[in-house]
């Protein structure tokens, strides 16, 4: 009879989250493995909640309460917290997950504690310094011992920067695990109706990043924008309450109020906010991790940056990259309203079953050594 080991899952964001939702039943299935979810604290708030307990019935085994404040103030915070966890907890290995401070922060404890790393989301690159993401999933790389990587890109960079062939995991996405898990609940939620909307007629809009709408000027860009598109489509723009504030702050709020068929939701559940997305004619968003859901539903989705970390979503999905210009968004909007749009292809082992590759690894790792 093996000796249980021990894994510890580093979670820390919303997004986190929903990438390590199938982590637990998979574990399940090895007798002799023994699989921890430890939550930051990072972002919480009771809507997060909620998807862990009451959505995806995953609870984490231990909270470590992070203050919120500055980064660095947060990331010292969450090293020494993990530092102190791990020795107490004595995990066989750690599995980082993503690019936010967290992930950071647990790869640097994970080190200082000698502890074996393995890097969920490896090797994506915006190759744009000014993302914090960017320095933390680079520093995580570094550090780990196991890379599982979504896509072609995430290899290719991984080997552009010699990190040792040994701990490359080409796995899939643990994201899209999530939605093929969920589709039957995503399917049930009543969001549509409830807004009065109706499926393939209306866009949806997530605009959430500081310098779109934490100055004046950025927030009438996107007002001119939604103003040019409720000319075209109905709208369900979710906004995040620091954007609603900001609305007031700059006494705009009615502007936006005014436009027509415009509705305007605050952050929803992930059964809701998927139920959108999978209902909606096009999505037009800043984020990143959409730009992945929508390529595995084949799915319109305009992305409003100028790069990208997950570049597999536009040479082989359906997303596109435009700058924050209205007439280049209504352009791209015209071609999805007159169906000369692409279609994309869904990437390769985007198949729902990530989490078995990664837990398969993970074992092999611990029964090895490497």
């Amino acid at each position: 009879m093996k000796n249980s080991r021990k894994i510890s899952v580093i979670v820390g964001t919303r997004p986190n989250f929903i990438k390590v939702t199938r982590f637990k039943k998979v574990a399940a299935k090895y007798d002799d493995l023994d699989l921890e979810i430890v939550h930051t604290g990072q972002h919480y708030d009771e809507k997060m909640a909620s998807v862990f307990f009451d959505q995806f019935g995953l609870r984490p085994d231990h909270f470590l309460n992070v203050a919120q404040g500055e980064p660095f103030v947060q990331i010292a915070e969450t090293i020494e917290k993990l530092g102190n966890h791990f020795k107490s907890s004595s995990p066989d290995l750690v599995v980082v997950v993503g690019d936010v401070n967290s992930t950071l922060a647990a790869a640097i404890a994970a080190n200082k504690c000698g502890i074996p790393i393995a890097h969920l989301e490896s090797g994506l690159r915006s190759f744009d310094r000014e993302m914090p993401e960017e320095h933390n999933r680079k520093v995580a790389d570094i550090l780990a011992d196991i890379h599982f990587i979504t896509e072609d890109s995430g290899l290719e960079n991984l080997r552009a920067e010699k990190i040792s062939e040994s701990g490359l995991t080409f796995v899939g996405n643990t994201m899209i695990d999530t939605l093929v898990a969920f589709s039957e609940d995503i399917q049930k939620s009543s969001i549509v109706a409830d807004i009065k909307a109706a499926k393939n007629e209306f866009a949806l809009v997530t605009i959430h990043r500081p310098s779109n709408v934490d100055s004046k000027d950025g927030l009438l860009l996107v007002l001119d924008v939604l103003r040019e598109l409720s000319k075209k489509i109905k709208i369900v723009f979710t906004a995040h309450p620091r954007t609603r504030k900001r609305m007031e702050e700059f006494s705009i709020a009615d502007d936006f109020n005014s436009i027509s068929g415009l509705t305007i939701l605050p952050p929803l559940s992930y059964f809701d906010f998927q139920k959108l997305v999978s209902d909606s004619r096009f999505v037009l968003t800043d984020s990143g991790g959409i730009q992945e859901e929508t390529t595995f539903l084949r799915k319109p989705c305009l992305t409003l940056r100028p790069n990208t970390e997950r570049p597999s979503t536009i040479t082989i999905g359906s997303n596109t990259l435009l700058p924050f210009e209205t007439d280049k968004i209504m352009q791209a909007v015209d071609s999805i309203l007159k169906g000369n749009y692409k279609t994309g292809e869904i990437p390769h082992l985007w198949d729902g079953k990530a989490t078995e590759r990664v837990m398969k690894r993970l074992v092999e790792f611990l029964d090895s050594g490497q």
